[in-house]
């Protein structure tokens, strides 16, 4: 699953979905799923593949509609792995509180040109349930955090590997390409045996020989693929070199658009692919931000409560006039920048941890932050300005990273979800 950077704003729109059809149809409640602890219904469930059915007519202009018990299943498994993750999430104390909601609603409100409360208001008018769409988001908001905790802020890139995939990318002639790409995935369970293996290996030969022979890859994907964009057709998007799983790698180069490879083999299964396009994003600019801050470590003496109002009373003293300079210097725990005002100086894009970045790059010039946690401690950050860098060799670098990083990202997180579900217990109850 690739970050998508307004993720919050696409999970409104997908719940913006007239409530009227989904009304008009008679709906009978029972068990679809045990999860655990939790439980599926079907009226949950009915919901949701109504709703998707509805993008979906909207997005096919048309075209033949997937069997609806395909879309049932894709989306049941799709909600054990919501399940699952906010189980997880909940144990580890993982929580959204209203605040940081709110916050997220108050940006989508915004792009709309709208007030927190307008945007609640004009949203119940239409017959959409504000404390769904609320409830929908802090869920994706937990699930994000947990993803972060568990997958992303593990992933380090060696500057070796850097080296290697400039390298490589150079020999091969393709390094500023990108490549979209269709994918259906054959998982093989966890530890599976040879028996297992031979029985996926024929399906994934039997689906290819299918695509190559004319079958829709799109509707195919829906209906067999384990993969996490199953129910977007197998569509993984535009995708970098380093971003491509290093299977799929070895092959690209030597298709053309249109042509279908497969099925490729690693540890979680059996993969097809299709090029749909290919297109040069050779860049060299880059846009640098000058930023400072102030770092609150915990310890066994500070709390994250005590480190977040600490901060919470710097950010109001600069809102009425104080020095941020000269409040970094007596406040912050960074050694390194305190000195300097809190000052990091002009940084590129990968230069910071990604939860911290991910802040900066949504503040305004000037504005100071909320308080927000890093695996550093806690901090509050002001953008003082941003400008456009021709850095070309650092470019190739920073964007290299970024690919390696991503890529890394989506084999540990779908190995890891993978596992999950390989480990707990999962009863279907769907017809």
């Amino acid at each position: 699953m690739k970050y998508i950077k307004n993720s919050f704003y696409l999970v409104i729109l997908n719940l913006l979905l007239t409530p009227v059809a989904i009304a008009e149809i008679e709906i009978l409640d029972y068990i679809v799923a045990v999860v655990n602890d939790d439980v599926i219904i079907n009226s949950s469930l009915q919901i949701r593949v109504n709703q998707f059915e509805q993008k979906l007519r909207q997005k096919s202009k048309g075209k033949k509609m997937p069997p609806r018990r395909y879309l049932e299943k894709q989306i049941l498994d799709r909600m054990i792995l919501d399940i699952l993750q906010l189980q997880v999430a909940k144990n580890t104390g993982i929580k959204i509180n209203n605040n940081l909601v709110n916050a997220q609603l108050r940006q989508v409100a915004a792009q709309k040109g709208l007030s927190l409360n307008s945007f609640r208001q004009q949203l119940e008018a239409e017959g959409y349930n504000y404390r769904a769409i609320r409830e929908q988001l802090r869920q994706e908001m937990v699930i994000k955090r947990l993803q972060q905790r568990q997958i992303v802020s593990r992933i380090k890139i060696r500057p070796r590997e850097i080296d290697n995939f400039l390298a490589n990318q150079i020999q091969q002639g393709n390094i500023s390409t990108e490549y979209h790409i269709q994918h259906i995935l054959i998982a093989l369970p966890e530890a599976p045996s040879l028996q297992e293996i031979e029985i996926k290996k024929q399906k994934a030969e039997s689906v290819t020989k299918k695509l190559k022979n004319g079958a829709d890859f799109e509707a195919t994907a829906v209906a067999v693929s384990d993969s996490r964009q199953a129910l977007e057709g197998g569509d993984l998007g535009w995708l970098k070199p380093g971003e491509l799983p290093r299977l799929f790698n070895k092959v690209i180069n030597n298709m053309a658009i249109g042509d279908i490879n497969g099925p490729l083999s690693d540890e979680s299964g059996f993969h097809i692919i299709k090029l749909l396009n290919k297109r040069n994003s050779a860049q060299s600019v880059i846009t640098q931000t000058k930023a400072r801050h102030i770092l609150i470590k915990t310890n066994a003496l500070i709390s994250d409560r005590q480190a977040k109002n600490r901060l919470n009373r710097l950010k109001y003293r600069i809102q009425q006039g104080e020095d941020f300079a000269k409040l970094a210097r007596s406040s912050s725990k960074d050694t390194t920048s305190s000195i300097n005002g809190g000052a990091l100086g002009w940084v590129s894009p990968g230069d910071l941890v990604a939860e911290f970045e991910e802040i900066m790059n949504a503040l305004s010039k000037n504005k100071v932050s909320e308080a927000f946690k890093s695996r550093y401690g806690w901090h509050i950050l002001q953008v003082l300005d941003r400008r456009k860098h021709d850095n070309t060799e650092q470019a190739l670098r920073t964007r290299a990273a970024k690919q390696i990083r991503q890529r890394k990202i989506n084999e540990e997180l779908q190995n890891w979800l993978l596992q999950l579900r390989a480990q707990s217990y999962v009863e279907y109850h769907l017809d």
